[in-house]
């Protein structure tokens, strides 16, 4: 026979499944975030991925044989600075509906954001699960 406590664990359980299921799909999404990035005169083509790692860098044409070694290398640090700030803001698109209204994945990134604004002093809970844990047993 289940009791009423056997049932809220239960749905717990169930809570727990689709936010482990819910995470797993924005980790899917995110790993799929890619950014590409072409130069002005199309010198050169950069494509980063999430976590900003370089997964190509092409020379559409043959403009970069005109350029000096010093302005190549600004221009590919550039491109690259722009191809991750553009895939950052990819993966910001993807979970901006798990951030606490705004607060943004550059702000998280670069350390503008406390933990508390983020990270609750206690997680959430039934008010069921609250009482348990207060007192050892349930309301329910």
């Amino acid at each position: 026979m289940s009791t009423p406590y056997d049932q809220k664990i239960e749905e717990l359980l169930a809570q727990y499944r689709e936010q482990r299921d819910e995470s797993a799909e924005t980790r899917r999404r995110i790993n799929e975030v890619s950014a590409t990035v072409t130069a002005p005169r199309q010198a050169v083509k950069v494509t980063v991925g999430a976590q900003g790692q370089i997964s190509a860098i092409e020379f559409p044409t043959g403009a970069y044989r005109r350029m000096a070694p010093k302005e190549l290398a600004d221009l590919l640090i550039t491109t690259i600075q722009e191809a991750r700030a553009k895939a950052l803001e990819q993966v910001g698109e993807v979970v901006s509906t798990e951030l606490p209204e705004g607060v943004t994945m550059s702000d998280l990134l670069q350390g503008r954001v406390q933990p508390a604004a983020v990270l609750t002093e206690e997680p959430a809970m039934p008010a069921s699960v609250r009482e348990y844990i207060d007192h050892g047993h349930s309301g329910v």
